[in-house]
């Protein structure tokens, strides 16, 4: 763990670090303090408590549960007196596609053929019942990035029109820390897996395949075999996903190893030499699969709703978090509902719980705030990603994105998690405010997982527009709040994505409350200003 180093940031003007709005109105001072103080931790419980209640039936998309929870947001946005965001509807529409495939494929590679879960794993993006790749060849490209900041293109000078490409995982900081290439052992988003397949997609491939490695990908072989066999859903687009790689892929580590051996290459030597630099090699063999699914089309919500700005009311900051679980599963014995109360009936209460606080305020902000609940994150970010491709509010007058994912009920730390620390100036507001609170900003315990990527506020950053992601921290702020976390962890991690994710009477919500707080002052701090935070030069994104 460390300290942010602001330095690294550009300080924005000095009126931020003003308490409230300026020192010099104290009433607006006691305005901002008011809104501050009504956060409180039975507000947080009690919406998450029913967020999370076997009526909503695990708030899956496009389920009757979506309905029940479509109602519950829309009618406290109501009360509260926020605005439509979109027109005179409180929801923008999403267009999902569910592609199955079927798990009767293998995939031959020379004169090797991987059985479905057991060496590889493939689907498609594209809405076609069958796709096929036959006598593909095949071209290892390194790490697969084409990243003109870091001075890196494993594409360079090749042709992979046609062709199956096979990329490594990560991208090359992660094994070479002291190599000064990209950000370390910090995931960059080219190491992303999805990014990977949207390079190969822009190259002209016909199938882009993975190879798996434990450390590298940060989780292990199961997770893939389990995560990308069934439905799997992205978004209805006009061409059909024509554009994306045929094939979308991954090799278990033992399967590539076959496939380098059988072209005279041992895998090991290849991936130190792309560990180098900028590297590809022909593989000197064919590959062929196909691909058989099931296509289903469905209409999901996003839920938008807005406070106008006092004096620039076309200016936006957007808070987000998203509202969907898993739904339920008949075919379970007993319990079968997956209620998410962690992931993300937390999430979902703060930004109500802030919502509210907006509206303690006696003159709302200068700029407005919008509150973004989306549908379909457990799906890929798709509500997120669907909303910063048919943005409501235009993109270059969107000042910043604060997200709120799987809220921190381990109590009250000394510290605030940063995921992604040294993006953007948002840590410079995030800074001053966690300041009120005698706290201090840490980098996330394991970036080279990549988390940055991983939730809803990724799909404003890829679009330019400053994202910030920060909760919790890892140092409880006193003894019994460490007794009781070592406690409530064990049940929070076990409890990820299972039916036990379900709301307790002993959860810890002032974690919660604090970290409601210090977004509340971001966010506010932010409409009250005339600045436009923007990204730090080592980061990814930057606006178009």
């Amino acid at each position: 763990m460390k300290k942010i180093q602001l330095a690294a940031i550009p300080l924005l003007s000095a009126t931020l670090f003003a308490c409230g709005v300026s020192n010099d109105n104290k009433s607006s001072e006691n305005d901002f303090t008011h809104a501050y103080q009504s956060i409180t931790d039975a507000t947080l419980k009690a919406h998450t408590k029913t967020l999370s209640s076997d009526e909503f039936e695990g708030r899956s998309p496009t389920s009757k549960g979506e309905q029940v929870t479509l109602d519950y947001l829309i009618r406290n946005f109501k009360e509260m007196g926020y605005q439509p965001g979109n027109g005179n509807s409180y929801l923008q529409a999403v267009n999902l596609l569910e592609m199955t495939a079927s798990p009767d494929m293998a995939m031959t590679i020379g004169d090797n053929r991987f059985e479905y879960k057991k060496g590889m794993i493939a689907s498609t993006k594209r809405e076609q019942s069958q796709v096929s790749v036959t006598d593909s060849d095949v071209v290892f490209v390194g790490f697969g990035v084409n990243a003109p900041e870091y001075d890196w293109n494993d594409y360079a000078g090749l042709d992979v029109k046609g062709k199956t490409v096979v990329i490594l995982v990560n991208d090359p900081g992660f094994e070479n820390p002291d190599s000064g290439k990209f950000q370390g052992k910090t995931m960059t988003y080219y190491g992303r897996w999805t990014y990977k397949y949207e390079e190969a997609s822009r190259q002209g491939a016909a199938a882009a395949i993975i190879v798996h490695e434990t450390a590298p990908a940060s989780y292990g072989w199961s997770v893939v075999a389990n995560s990308w066999s069934g439905p799997q859903y992205s978004l209805v687009s006009d061409n059909g996903n024509a554009d994306r790689v045929a094939i979308e892929g991954w090799l278990s580590n033992d399967a590539a190893k076959k496939v380098f051996a059988d072209a005279g290459l041992d895998f090991a030597q290849e991936k130190a030499k792309a560990l180098q630099g900028p590297y590809h090699k022909s593989l000197k063999q064919k590959a062929s699969v196909t691909v058989n699914s099931t296509m289903k089309k469905s209409v999901s919500q996003n839920v938008i709703a807005t406070l106008p700005g006092s004096e620039t009311p076309d200016e936006h900051v957007i808070y987000s978090a998203h509202w969907d679980h898993l739904g339920k599963d008949e075919s379970k014995d007993g319990d079968q509902i997956y209620n998410g109360a962690h992931d993300n009936a937390t999430g979902t209460a703060t930004a109500l719980t802030i919502a509210k606080a907006f509206k303690e305020l006696n003159v709302a902000p200068k700029r407005s705030v919008t509150f973004l609940i989306v549908t379909a994150e457990e799906q890929g970010l798709l509500g997120s990603l669907y909303y910063a491709e048919h943005p409501i509010i235009p993109l270059d007058k969107t000042i910043a994105n604060l997200n709120m994912d799987a809220m921190n009920v381990l109590g009250r730390t000394k510290d605030v998690s940063v995921v992604g620390m040294g993006k953007s100036e948002l840590e410079t507001y995030l800074a001053k405010a966690a300041s009120r609170q005698n706290r201090t900003l840490t980098q996330e315990s394991r970036p080279e997982a990549g988390s940055y990527y991983r939730s809803d506020h990724f799909s404003f950053a890829k679009q330019g527009v400053p994202a910030l992601y920060a909760k919790g921290g890892d140092t409880p702020i006193d003894e019994q709040t460490a007794a009781y976390k070592k406690r409530a962890k064990v049940v929070i991690t076990g409890c990820y994505h299972q039916v036990c994710d379900q709301f307790r009477e002993n959860w810890d919500f002032s974690g919660v409350r604090e970290d409601s707080q210090l977004l509340f002052e971001v966010g506010y701090d932010i409409a009250q200003s005339t600045d436009w935070p923007k990204w730090s030069a080592s980061s990814e994104f930057q606006r178009h």
